[in-house]
């Protein structure tokens, strides 16, 4: 029983020592080991192809040893001692077969073999592959069982959106801009393009008929250095004109065809998610899009740099001409464009975020607001009233609501 129990100490120091060197290997002996004609060495990279399996069957083995060294020690024991009791016995078991498990099982073998793994490895190899085709069974139940475990484990641990967004909220010692940013970040991968986008109707574009010197004149005027190029309407969207494009033709006159700079433009659809927008940028080395509905139609123009907005917040050119989006005529009174986001509108009044959850259905700004609660066109002087707050279209250009005056209760302020 004594040699039996020595030779099974024997194979679980083989088991601990194989792991500690295969698992031990260096970068650059693994290298070595690639272009090495040594068969042993191609054994050893099978092996760590697939380091779970790996695992597996050195565990699998050597907790297999390892009880039957306990059953064989405990009975080896049984034939030496002479004490007859079971408290004594159990304690002198445990404490011998846990010091020769520990140290020739163990400790050992993982010292001797971790200050030389290649070695160690290239001795080992053969008989780690006879093991694993032995517990080959066992091992793939173990593997897969626990990768399911472990993909369970993942998405149980994974924080949803509004929970990280609550955190945010929560952080303490931030200042209020640092609180914004992050709150950009959170929000970076639900936002849509068309919640950023440039409407259509503010779309500054060039109709392809346009005579040369009124192209320079318009592309003064509206300080863009990427205009989009239309053909009768801006249904018909043929490219986009790069102001950089022009310099070596400034001083050419109506008789230079500057259609043939026209570059090919980008176009996404409005539901499209602005952090997959970001990166198509990046990929195509764009910096301008042209946003469309499900029919085609252009709803609107999303730039770069307002996704950039998104997170590190208002972006001024040094050609931005300083325009505020509203006047505080009172305190509690303010007038705003039309084409002011509710995002925005929320973070001047300053009294919370998707206060207008319920009513703004799939409006975007203070103009569409006006729509959703009237269920009508909204003409001059109309009034809706929602959360304590009366809204008054003051200025209408066309059927468009131009300005929209605000009159915030009293009470929301005080609460």
């Amino acid at each position: 029983m004594l040699v039996v129990t020595i030779v099974l100490l024997c194979l679980s120091a083989l088991m601990s020592g194989s792991e500690a060197a295969l698992f031990s290997l260096t970068h650059r002996e693994k290298q070595q080991m690639e272009e090495s004609g040594d068969s042993r060495d191609h054994a050893i990279l099978a092996q760590l192809a697939n380091v779970d399996r790996l695992l597996a069957t050195i565990l699998i083995a050597n907790n297999l040893v390892n009880i039957c060294v306990v059953i064989t020690s405990s009975r080896f024991l049984d034939m030496i001692m002479l004490t007859e009791s079971l408290t004594i016995e159990f304690i002198i078991k445990s404490v011998v077969v846990t010091f020769l498990l520990l140290l020739f099982g163990e400790i050992l073998p993982k010292v001797f073999s971790q200050s030389r793994p290649y070695n160690f490895s290239r001795m080992v190899i053969y008989p780690i592959k006879v093991v694993s085709a032995i517990v080959y069974p066992i091992s793939y139940i173990l593997v897969r069982t626990g990768g399911k475990i472990s993909r369970m484990a993942s998405r149980n641990a994974e924080i949803s959106m509004e929970e990280l967004a609550d955190a945010v909220d929560m952080t303490a010692g931030s200042s209020k801009e640092e609180k914004k940013m992050l709150s950009g970040i959170v929000n970076f991968v639900n936002t849509e393009v068309e919640q950023i986008m440039r409407p259509r109707i503010d779309i500054v574009a060039l109709d392809i008929k346009t005579p040369y010197e009124q192209v320079k004149q318009l592309i003064i005027e509206a300080g863009y250095s990427r205009i989009p190029v239309y053909d009768e309407d801006l249904d018909n969207i043929k490219g986009a004109l790069y102001v950089k494009d022009l310099l070596p033709h400034i001083h050419c006159g109506d008789e230079f065809g500057w259609q043939q700079l026209i570059r090919k433009i980008y176009f996404v659809p409005e539901h499209k998610k602005i952090d997959d927008l970001l990166h198509d940028f990046q990929e195509n080395k764009i910096h301008i899009a042209i946003v469309v509905d499900e029919y085609g139609a252009t709803q609107g123009l999303v730039s770069l740099e307002d996704i950039l907005e998104e997170v590190v917040g208002e972006i001024s050119d040094e050609s931005d001409v300083e325009e505020s989006f509203y006047e505080r005529l009172n305190a509690n009174t303010y007038l705003f464009d039309g084409k002011t986001h509710i995002i925005d509108f929320e973070r001047v009044i300053d009294l919370g975020e998707d206060i207008f959850e319920d009513v703004q259905g799939r409006a975007e700004t203070l103009a569409g607001l006006m729509l959703e609660l009237r269920r009508d066109l909204v003409k001059k002087g109309d009034t809706v009233e929602a959360h304590g707050m009366r809204f008054t279209a003051e200025k209408m250009d066309g059927r468009r609501v131009d300005k929209i005056k605000v009159v915030i209760s009293k009470e929301l302020y005080e609460e």
